[in-house]
């Protein structure tokens, strides 16, 4: 497989699920290496962006290996529900041993973010964490997330993206486009760490995100951006 397509930074749906598959066993790693751990951090602001608490039901899309909904699990409790869905079962498998490591009572299953399995406004919040940018169709991604959330409802998108100020936007082009296609080289996956940072570059900006966000049926769109530049947070209500 390579990293060629439509467009840069694009990438077949199968050839997305096959390559996050390839990958599973050291993308938590990889993470950390890449976001010098704060990858956690502001997971850990986009559950907070939910407003879920004791009790509530959270869907967690295109989860990976569970970060986020291990994240949205602390603030449920027990007596909550949380969902973790992606299409990659080799990254399910990893979250469903890292729930189990943490005691977290999370379901994880497998789904894809265009046509969620899930009835309309069965959760009071859906969240997505820099799986946005994969979604092949991401207007009907984000329609399928407020589709799912109860009127009221939090959808919450977390996202990386570029920066426009120097000195950060020199740092950011040098490590996304040449750091982390080395580091990608290292691990056996060239492919996987070229079709990061063109992901992230084809992805809208906050300002368009927002607007899509609207566009699917949230209001009360608003934004943070936050780690100097480079992640954003989106958060709309179901109305």
């Amino acid at each position: 497989m390579t990293a060629a397509g439509p467009r840069a930074g694009t990438l077949d749906e199968p050839q997305v699920r096959a390559m996050f598959d390839r990958i599973a066993s050291f993308y938590d790693p990889m993470n950390s290496v890449m976001t010098a751990g704060m990858h956690h951090r502001w997971r850990e602001r986009a559950a907070d962006l939910a407003t879920v608490g004791p009790g509530d039901r959270a869907l967690d899309v295109a989860t990976g290996t569970g970060d986020l909904a291990l994240a949205l699990a602390r603030r449920v409790g027990a007596e909550g529900e949380v969902v973790g869905s992606d299409f990659s079962e080799e990254m399910l498998a990893v979250a469903r041993r890292k729930a189990g490591a943490a005691g977290a009572a999370i379901t994880f299953e497998w789904g894809n973010a265009l046509d969620l399995p899930y009835e309309d406004g069965r959760f009071d919040a859906a969240t997505v964490g820099f799986g946005a940018r994969n979604f092949s169709d991401l207007d009907r991604g984000l329609t399928e997330m407020a589709r799912v959330v109860r009127p009221g409802g939090r959808v919450v998108v977390l996202e990386i993206t570029t920066p426009v100020k120097p000195p950060l936007s020199t740092f950011y082009r040098l490590w996304f486009d040449h750091a982390v296609p080395v580091i990608g080289r290292l691990t056996g996956e060239p492919d996987a760490y070229t079709y990061l940072p063109n992901s992230v570059k084809r992805f809208p900006g906050p300002h368009e995100l927002a607007a899509r966000m609207a566009a699917a049926g949230l209001t009360d769109v608003s934004y943070l951006i936050t780690a100097g530049g480079i992640i954003a947070i989106h958060a709309g209500t179901k109305p």
